[in-house]
């Protein structure tokens, strides 16, 4: 667990996992109201830090410039998501849940919390109130009143942020709010190939050809032909034979090129409305009237604990 004045080396310095993965920056350190020990840790992750989870830092240590967490990178940005309240407290439900989600006993909490860093017993555990960047560069300077914020009517971790963050030695309360900021990453949607494969299709073309047929001609004899007639035998037998010619459609193929295919990825734009959610710091102003005197002592004296 780190200590109050290990603070300042803490509030916006990187937060990194037991693999020296980088987890975030933190945050806030909250603190334990009636022991006034730190408890948590709450580091912006995601895209521009527009996520805050928590971490337990009763295990944490201060290395260098850096603070190191026995928790996996992926685990702390699963971590549920919890509520501050308006004066920047953890409920002890939701600190509950978060201690189940780390796997941290519930018991042994308690236990815990009910000593004190003196070994003097305290009340119980209260809410975690937070400290931000402001207050934690006093802390060092504030070692006494740090020491016996565990015993009854010391200065509780909400009392601490306020003198600390929102009153700097005047009269003015410094109001903050989130902001988010949208970007966007680049990344795989699919895959787009081209792929030749051979078909075979049936084609018909018409081409004309030609065969050759046997037509027999009689002419009669004329004095033209009658020498021709006369100079074979008188009565005999004979046989002329005529070859006959046909054309078929003779089939072969070329191949030849008939176009050229390629792909082009053309860019589209298109509008997509991203929602978040942001946390803003409201001021209000509350007046309280004491009867008497004395009412207003008894006031002054009890515990600051919410």
């Amino acid at each position: 667990m780190i200590t109050r004045e290990e603070i300042a080396n803490v509030l916006d310095h990187p937060v990194y996992d037991g693999d020296g993965n980088k987890i975030g920056d933190a945050k806030h350190v909250f603190f334990d109201d009636m022991t006034g020990r730190p408890e948590w840790v709450s580091v912006k992750t995601g895209m521009f830090g527009s996520n805050e989870s928590f971490i337990p830092i009763r295990d944490a240590a201060v290395v260098q410039d850096h603070l190191e967490v026995p928790y996996r990178k992926e685990q702390v940005k699963d971590a549920p998501n919890v509520d501050v309240d308006a004066g920047g407290h953890l409920s002890e439900s939701e600190e509950h849940r978060l201690y189940d989600y780390y796997g941290i006993n519930w018991d042994s909490v308690l236990s815990e919390a009910e000593r004190t860093d003196d070994g003097r017993f305290a009340a119980g555990p209260g809410p975690a109130g937070t400290a931000s960047a402001a207050g934690a560069a006093g802390a060092a300077g504030t070692a006494s009143t740090a020491g016996t914020a565990g015993t009854a009517g010391g200065m509780t971790g909400r009392q601490e942020g306020a003198d600390r963050t929102g009153m700097r030695g005047d009269d003015a309360m410094t109001r903050s709010e989130e902001q988010m900021h949208v970007g966007v990453e680049r990344r795989e949607s699919g895959r787009a190939r081209l792929r030749k494969y051979v078909v075979t299709e049936e084609v018909q073309q018409t081409v004309p050809v030609s065969h050759e047929e046997v037509r027999v001609e009689r002419e009669p004899i004329t004095d033209a032909n009658r020498g021709d007639a006369l100079a074979g035998p008188e009565i005999s037998e004979a046989e002329h034979e005529v070859t006959l010619h046909e054309e078929r459609p003779v089939v072969e193929t070329e191949t030849v090129p008939v176009e050229r295919v390629r792909m082009v990825t053309e860019e589209h734009v298109e509008d997509e409305v991203v929602r978040g959610r942001v946390r803003k710091e409201r001021i209000e102003a509350e007046t309280e009237r004491f009867d008497d005197e004395s009412a207003r002592l008894d006031d002054e004296r009890r515990p600051g604990r919410e």
